[in-house]
């Protein structure tokens, strides 16, 4: 799966390097998953918390 960002203001998504490399908070950035491919979003664009929830979701039912 690929997390990408963006700045709330912007229109181009970026591949997500970091907590520790973005500028800023969290709370100023928009996220979104993507599959591997990059062909399908599977969770649309929305706050941190919870792309990181719903990615953790999928991590979990993977493994199990």
């Amino acid at each position: 799966m690929v997390l990408q960002y963006k700045k709330k203001s912007e229109t181009r998504w970026k591949k997500y390097p970091g907590k520790d490399k973005i500028e800023g908070s969290v709370s100023d950035y928009d996220f979104r998953l993507l599959n591997e491919a990059q062909t399908k979003v599977l969770v649309e664009k929305g706050p941190y918390e919870k792309v990181m929830k719903r990615f953790r979701q999928i991590e979990f039912f993977k493994h199990h």
